[in-house]
């Protein structure tokens, strides 16, 4: 991308002996030469937004909650853009030696600035000030790359300076266009961020430096060349290495993140699918991370699954549909019911059930379900199925297992329109039981989630996991386990009904139930109480409500 405050009129009026002056001694004719450095600026641009791609999704799946890290990636860099057009100025008078100088540079830190933001991440527990940092300072690099190629591409031939800079901005967006589009349709599947973003490094080096030590090699003396030339081979050669090694240091820094049993790490079309724990043993050892997020922890998950789903069961349950819960957990526990005739599991990535499906451990925790004759899968957006076809099927009881509402990309799962649509489906007398977020520690997006079911037209029962809001961790998607001496997981509810008020109970003869009784929901009622919010509005898709 490019600074779109370049002025007018780029070039100074020729001066004497200035390099603007002096026409360039080219090895080809003056058109090729100007088709050359227009490819070079359409390989730049292309290069230039594959590192700002790889910075916003790094620096979402590492921090979370996109649009905050898209706001910060891009006003950062287009800052630094502006930044480095104006320092740009003083290298004008040696515009090949800068421009291919600028180039090595852009090289290493975009090729580099993946596995660094990952490092920062693994070790430091903080990858924000580094994601700041490089966007910084790979904006102002891509700043500086079109002043010169200005300066250069007059050199080969003077022109109108408007003439100039529209056939550098047309190469300039069409490249941008190529990047884009190749980013997260050929090079993160193939490749991954790490090897992807050393990759695009190193055609950045290759054609950046090759151009001028070609093109404009005459330009240079012969310190010069010599410089760019060990300059750009040291550039390649620390690039070739970090490929090389980038597998181990994806191993070495899994086990900082996620401690030194890390049975399986598979990146699928969503997400990072992480699972550790022994591969043979207890399930209660197992945990399931989903991009960075403890999303299962086998030692504790059965309070969570028994909370969510069987207070949604006391009542008509022929027909259920889970809305995420992919990792079968909580169709285990609809399962148990005999009398459920279909349970249709809705989840977006087919690569959780696929691990649900074949590992081992998980397939033990949740009872091989997939298995079951009476459960079907659909992998598709939550969002998407309840407005499609299945608009038109009504279910006795809707579970919604789905990542925290304060997670951006499950932010449209969250809102009203969603729950108008959940509403739709649910059978007479039916109940919707929803993962509301953390109760104790951020009760406004718990008590937003209330407030949004209301506005959908549904009658709510808030509840937490049943235990005594107390010294909670931070949630579900948050806080890794630390071992089962801790106290309780914070973990709101919310069981909705259309057509009557929701009564918080389980049944007695319910089988295999470990930790709820409605002694404990009724208590879970009267604690969520405490933390109550009135008035809050509700969250929408123009208009979202959590942070």
């Amino acid at each position: 991308m490019i600074d779109r405050s370049v002025p007018r009129r780029v070039l100074p009026a020729p001066e004497p002996g200035g390099a603007a002056a002096v026409p360039a001694a080219l090895p080809v004719r003056p058109r090729t030469g100007r088709l050359l450095v227009l490819a070079t600026v359409f390989v730049c641009a292309a290069c230039g937004l594959v590192y700002e791609l790889e910075l916003l999704a790094l620096g979402t799946y590492l921090i979370g909650d996109s649009v905050t890290q898209a706001s910060v990636v891009l006003s950062v860099m287009v800052f630094a853009m502006g930044v480095g057009s104006l320092l740009a100025k003083r290298l004008r008078h040696r515009p090949a030696l800068g421009f291919a100088a600028i180039e090595a540079g852009l090289a290493l830190l975009g090729g580099l600035s993946a596995i660094a933001l990952y490092a920062s991440f693994a070790w430091l527990g903080e990858s924000r000030p580094a994601l700041v940092a490089f966007s910084f300072a790979i904006g102002m690099l891509i700043g500086a790359e079109i002043p010169l190629l200005m300066v250069l591409i007059q050199r080969i031939r003077r022109q109108d300076a408007g003439g100039a800079v529209a056939d550098l901005f047309a190469a300039d967006y069409v490249g941008a266009l190529v990047g884009g589009l190749a980013f997260p349709f050929l090079l993160l599947p193939m490749l991954g961020q790490l090897t992807g973003a050393m990759l695009t490094g190193t055609v950045n080096a290759v054609v950046g430096g090759g151009l001028v030590l070609w093109l404009f090699r005459r330009d240079l003396s012969r310190r010069c060349r010599w410089l760019l030339i060990v300059v750009n081979l040291a550039v390649l050669v620390v690039l070739a290495s970090a490929t090389v090694l980038a597998d181990d240091f994806e191993r070495v820094a899994r086990r900082a993140v996620y401690g030194s049993e890390v049975r399986v790490a598979v990146q699928t079309g969503v997400q990072e699918l992480v699972l550790t724990g022994p591969a043979t043993g207890s399930p209660r050892s197992l945990d399931l991370y989903l991009d960075g997020r403890l999303r299962v922890s086998g030692y504790d998950e059965h309070r969570y699954h028994e909370a969510l789903v069987h207070p949604a069961m006391t009542g008509p349950h022929a027909r259920v549909l889970v809305l995420g819960g992919g990792d079968g957990l909580a169709a285990r526990e609809v399962l148990r019911y005999r009398d459920v005739t279909s349970v249709t599991v809705v989840e977006v990535d087919p690569g959780v059930v696929r691990l649900a499906r074949t590992d081992p451990m998980l397939s033990a925790l949740n009872a091989g379900v997939y298995g079951d004759p009476r459960l079907a899968v659909v992998n598709q957006d939550a969002f998407r199925w309840l407005r499609g076809p299945a608009a038109n099927d009504r279910f006795d009881v809707i579970v919604s297992d789905l990542p925290d509402p304060g997670i951006t990309p499950s932010t449209k799962l969250y809102s009203q329109e969603f729950y108008g649509l959940a509403a739709r489906a649910l059978a007479p007398g039916g109940r919707m039981a929803v993962h509301a977020g953390p109760l104790a520690t951020r009760p406004r997006t718990y008590w937003t989630v209330d407030a949004t079911l209301r506005a959908a037209g549904l009658r709510t029962a808030p509840y937490s996991a049943g235990g005594r809001l107390t010294g909670f961790a931070a949630g579900p998607d948050r806080t890794p386990r630390g071992g089962t001496g801790e106290p309780p997981r914070d973990w709101g509810f919310v069981l909705a009904a259309r057509d009557q008020e929701p009564r918080l109970r389980v049944d007695r003869e319910t089988p295999g139930l470990r930790s709820l009784t409605t002694g404990s929901l009724q208590d879970a009622a009267r604690d969520a109480e405490r933390f109550r919010m009135s008035g809050l509005p509700p969250s929408t898709l123009p208009h979202p409500r959590y942070s």
